[in-house]
C-alpha cells in the first residue's frame, strides 16, 4: 500500500498525477515486455498440449476402430492381440437357433459342419412349493451348515433371523460357487451355481439332527433330473441334507469329423471359430476373409493419419508475424473484441514453425514404415500403402493406398497382411547403465506409427507438461508420466521459463511501484517547497507595504 501523502500542484499549479503516469509508462514498457514474452510462451505450451493431445486421440481411436484394446468392466483398457481380431473374418452360422458364431484372423476360409449334442449346463434347484409356513421356527441365529464343503454360518441382522440373512451368509462365502436368492412374494428360494460344466455341483451337508439340517429340509429343494415323465415333461426329484453332489455337464460337439469335443461352457472355440450354443442340432459355419471390411478400416487409418500428418504440416510451415506481439491489457481496452482475436491469430501463428521436436517425431515416422518388416512381408508398399511424391513448397508424408494392390494381398494372404500391419512390437533392454542388453523388434505398419507419436508425445510432455490431458495420456501408455514425474517432477521446461518470468514481472513490479512513490515523494518536496516560497514573497511584500 502507497502510505505517502501525494500533493499535487497545489502551489505550483503544474498536474503532476499526469506528470507521474506520463512517466511510468515509459518505465512500464519494460514490463509489458516480459509480460508479452510470457504470453508468447503459454500460447506455444497451448499449441503443444493441443497437438499432444491430437497425438493421443489418432491412437486411442485407431486402437478402438481396429479392435486392438478392450474395456474392461472397470473402464480400463486392454490390450488385444491382432491374432484374435474378430473382423478379419466373416463368419455365418447356417441355424442360429442352435448356435451363432464369429471367428479371428486365424479362421480358414472353408464350410464347416458342426453337431450340439449336449449343452454344457450348471446346476439349479428352487423350493418346489411356498416354503413361508414350513420355515416358520426353522430359522435359528447361529445355524450352519456346509456348501460344496464351505461352512455357512448364518447369523441375524436384526431382531430376528430372515431369508435375507440366509442370502447373505451364502452370497458372501468366497469360492462357494454358487448363488442364493430369495423371492419373498411367492416363498420361492433358490441355488444356482456360477459356473456350467461337469465340475460345477451343489452339495448340501450338515449335522444330523441340526438346526442346519431341520432348515434344510424346511426348503423343499427340488432338481430338475434328465428323466421324462409319459407326457414328456421332466422329473422333478427333492434335495435333502446330506444328499451328495448334484453336478452339471459339459458341452460336446462334433466338429466337422473331429467328435466328442468337450467344454465346460457353451463358448466354444476351435481353430479360431467361437461357437456360442444354444440349442441341440445340427449347424453349418461359413468362413470368409472380409476383404472390403478389412480395406475399409485401413482406409480409414490412413485418412485420420494424413489429417495428423496436414495439421503437423501446417505447424511447421505456418508464417510467422513477429510484429504482432501479445496485446497488454491497456491496449486491449481500445479495441473491439473481434479485432483483439484478428490480432492474436496473427500473434500464435507460426510459434512452432520447424519446431525440432514435431519434425523429428513426423520424420521418424515417416522413415520407420520403410523400414524391412521382419515377416513374409518385408515392405509396406508390397500390399500398396506408400507416402506420396514431395512437391515444391510442401512438407509431404501422406499415405496413399494402391486400393486394388492392398484389396489382393488381403484376398490372397489374409494373415501376414495382418501381421504386417498389427504385429506388436518388443521393446529394448537396458541394463542399470543404459546399455543395450536386447535389441528391440519393431512392430507392424500400425504399431510403427502409434509408437513413433508415443516417443513424440514423450517429449512433447517433457517441453510443455500435460495440461489437463494427463488422464487421456495414460490410456496411451500408462507409464507415459512415468520418467515425466522421476526426473523432472512434473514440471516442463516451459512452465520452468513461464515461473522465470512470473518472478521477474514480480520484481520489476516492485521496482515500478518504489520508483512511482519516489517521483511522487519529489514532486510533494517541490510543492512544499514552493509553497514556502510563495509564503515568504507574500511576507515581503507585505512588509514593504506598511
Amino acid at each position: 500500500m502507497n502510505n505517502n501523502l501525494r500533493i499535487t500542484g497545489l502551489a505550483s499549479g503544474i498536474d503532476t498525477e499526469e506528470m507521474v503516469q506520463s512517466l511510468m509508462r515509459a518505465e512500464r514498457v519494460k514490463v509489458d515486455r516480459v509480460e508479452q514474452d510470457r504470453q508468447t510462451l503459454l500460447w506455444r505450451q497451448e499449441i503443444y498440449n493441443d497437438l499432444n493431445k491430437d497425438f493421443a486421440n489418432f491412437i486411442l481411436n485407431s486402437r478402438k476402430a481396429f479392435g486392438l484394446t478392450s474395456v474392461k468392466y472397470d473402464g480400463t483398457l486392454v490390450p488385444n492381440s491382432y491374432k484374435n481380431l474378430n473382423w478379419v473374418k466373416k463368419a455365418a452360422s447356417s441355424n442360429e437357433t442352435v448356435a451363432t458364431v464369429s471367428s479371428t484372423g486365424k479362421a480358414m476360409d472353408g464350410n464347416y459342419n458342426v453337431e450340439v449334442k449336449q449343452l454344457a449346463e450348471g446346476v439349479s434347484m428352487a423350493s418346489g412349493s411356498d416354503i413361508r409356513d414350513s420355515i416358520e421356527g426353522k430359522l435359528v441365529d447361529g445355524m450352519s451348515f456346509k456348501i460344496n464343503d464351505k461352512p455357512v454360518i448364518v447369523n441375524k441382522t436384526a431382531d430376528k433371523v430372515t431369508m435375507s440373512d440366509v442370502v447373505k451368509a451364502i452370497n458372501s462365502t468366497e469360492d462357494i460357487g454358487v448363488r442364493a436368492s430369495y423371492d419373498a412374494s411367492i416363498g420361492r428360494f433358490f441355488l444356482q451355481t456360477t459356473e456350467t460344466g461337469k465340475d460345477a455341483k451343489i452339495e448340501i451337508t450338515a449335522g444330523t439332527g441340526s438346526a442346519g439340517e431341520s432348515f434344510i429340509k424346511a426348503l423343499n429343494l427340488q432338481y430338475r433330473t434328465e428323466n421324462k415323465d409319459e407326457e414328456g415333461n421332466y422329473i422333478y426329484e427333492h434335495y435333502k441334507a446330506n444328499g451328495g453332489a448334484k453336478t452339471g455337464q459339459d458341452a460336446i460337439i462334433n466338429f466337422n469329423g473331429a467328435d466328442n469335443i468337450t467344454s465346460p461352457s457353451n463358448r466354444i472355440t476351435v481353430n479360431g471359430i467361437t461357437m456360442d450354443l444354444k440349442a441341440k442340432g445340427d449347424f453349418n459355419i461359413n468362413i470368409a476373409t472380409d476383404v472390403d471390411g478389412i480395406y475399409e478400416k485401413v482406409d480409414q487409418f490412413v485418412k485420420d493419419y494424413n489429417e495428423l500428418v496436414d495439421k503437423t504440416n501446417k505447424l511447421l510451415g505456418e508464417k510467422r508475424y513477429r510484429d504482432y506481439k501479445p496485446l497488454t491489457a491497456e491496449q486491449k481496452k481500445g479495441m473491439e473484441k473481434a479485432d483483439v482475436d484478428l490480432w492474436e491469430e496473427k500473434a500464435k501463428s507460426g510459434l512452432l514453425r520447424s519446431d525440432d521436436i514435431i519434425s523429428r517425431t513426423m520424420l521418424n515416422t515417416r522413415q520407420s514404415i520403410y523400414k524391412e518388416f521382419d515377416g513374409p512381408f518385408k515392405l509396406i508398399t508390397e500390399i500398396g500403402i506408400s507416402t506420396e511424391q514431395y512437391s515444391r513448397g510442401s512438407a509431404g508424408g501422406k499415405l496413399v493406398i494402391d486400393e486394388q494392390k492392398l484389396k489382393d494381398a488381403i484376398a490372397k494372404n489374409p494373415e501376414d497382411v495382418m501381421e504386417l500391419l498389427f504385429k506388436e512390437s518388443i521393446p529394448e533392454e537396458r541394463d542399470k547403465d543404459n546399455n543395450i542388453t536386447k535389441k528391440g523388434i519393431p512392430g507392424g505398419f500400425v504399431t510403427r506409427i502409434h509408437d513413433n507419436l508415443m516417443l513424440g508425445m514423450e517429449e512433447i510432455i517433457k517441453k510443455s507438461g500435460t495440461g489437463e490431458n494427463a488422464d487421456l495420456y495414460r490410456g496411451v501408455k500408462g507409464n507415459i508420466l512415468l520418467d515425466f514425474v522421476s526426473k523432472h517432477s512434473s514440471i516442463s521446461l516451459i512452465d520452468k521459463d513461464v515461473l522465470q518470468y512470473s518472478r521477474k514481472i514480480d520484481d520489476l513490479n516492485e521496482m515500478l511501484f518504489r520508483k512511482e512513490n519516489n517521483y511522487y515523494a519529489k514532486f510533494a518536496a517541490m510543492e512544499k517547497a514552493i509553497s514556502r516560497m510563495n509564503q515568504q514573497s507574500g511576507w515581503l511584500m507585505q512588509q514593504s507595504m506598511k
